[in-house]
């Protein structure tokens, strides 16, 4: 294929079949660059727009994939030939919250396979200007396809993990250690927290602990109240303070947040980073009676990704053994075996013609 061509599979309609789509380049706009994808990532979001009903902001047929890493092949000469990770929210830079540090809800942000066509593409027309570069001593350990995980399901924990004040010494509790969990629980350890990671797989669970969590707790069958028990029997096993805990709804399910309210105690925060169209009947009571905070996240403002490159870059935070690579030509596939589970690795789609 030509670089003046655009390969991409376009989500059409809920729960269809994605369908290939040969189109031209068209002339970049002066804030642009047109960037050849090595790898896009299959996040919880794009099933939520494909299977679950989520609507995107720009209408249908729509190029989805929201986690891309790849090469600028045309724009400015200060980009060219240049690896980069793309933000997967890109902030205007200008409007009250970018400038009060809150880019990453920033109302004129742009969000690829969102508010225009995304990574599941050979080619994507991003706007340069928040453009993360990826290191050449980086891709001496992983290849730039497997780097594309670091634009969401990585900078996501990280900048909720930075928000909710964790300090060293802290008792992390991360819910769900799944495609984003297993990075919040990697990320709380690196940064000096006593890690519990809690999960309904056993497989999970070993990989967390395998991987520095300090402790794990599978849930399935169990009650909240049996929950809570173990959780502060553990706390105390590993020497945390019973006041203070962080808690990171990663699962993105109801019983997870569910579970993730129960265990909120005195000067604890509850981070909710998962998502999921349920609604919880909750005591908000809780938070005024426990001094406690509950936050919310949304992606990760681009400031924060030169942070978590340089983790990976430094091999603090290694990546490869959570990440699986397939031809984006398998993306049916791909998406349907998601849907049922099927992968206990974070799916990236590599362009057939790399």
């Amino acid at each position: 294929m030509g670089e003046n061509k655009i390969l991409s599979w376009q989500m059409t309609e809920l729960k269809g079949e994605f369908q290939l789509k040969e189109t031209q380049v068209p002339e970049l706009k002066d804030n642009e660059v047109l960037v050849k994808v090595a790898g896009c990532g299959v996040c919880h979001t794009d099933i939520s727009f494909w299977h679950y009903g989520v609507k995107t902001r720009h209408p249908l047929p729509l190029t989805l994939g929201h986690e891309i890493s790849g090469t600028v092949i045309e724009g400015p000469d200060e980009w060219k030939n240049k690896n980069v990770i793309v933000p997967a929210v890109l902030p205007c830079g200008e409007c009250e919250l970018c400038k009060k540090g809150r880019g990453n809800i920033c109302q004129n942000q742009l969000m690829p396979g969102n508010d225009f066509d995304g990574g599941f593409a050979s080619h994507v027309i991003v706007p340069f200007k928040y453009l993360c570069p990826v290191p050449g001593k980086v891709l001496e350990r992983y290849s730039l396809a497997q780097l594309a995980v670091i634009a969401d399901a990585v900078t996501t924990p990280y900048q909720v993990i930075k928000k909710s004040g964790l300090e060293a010494g802290d008792f992390a509790i991360v819910i769900g250690v799944g495609g984003i969990g297993i990075y919040g629980a990697l990320l709380t350890k690196i940064l000096g927290a006593r890690v519990l990671a809690i999960d309904i797989s056993d497989e999970k669970l070993s990989v967390a602990k395998a991987n520095g969590a300090d402790a794990t707790l599978n849930i399935k069958g169990l009650d909240i109240k049996s929950i809570k028990t173990k959780v502060r029997e553990i706390a105390k096993e590993l020497g945390a303070s019973p006041y203070l805990w962080k808690i990171y709804e990663m699962s993105g399910t109801k019983a997870g947040q569910e579970l993730g309210f129960a265990l909120l105690s005195f000067a604890s925060t509850m981070s909710v980073v998962g998502f999921t169209m349920d609604k919880l009947e909750v005591r908000l009571s809780n938070l005024m009676a426990f001094d406690a905070e509950l936050i919310g996240t949304w992606g990760c403002k681009p400031e924060l990704y030169p942070e978590v490159v340089d983790l990976v870059t430094d091999d603090k935070l290694k990546i490869d053994q959570f990440v699986e690579t397939f031809p984006l030509s398998k993306i049916n596939e791909v998406f349907k075996n998601t849907i049922e589970h099927k992968y206990s690795k974070r799916s990236v789609l590599v362009p057939d013609n790399n």
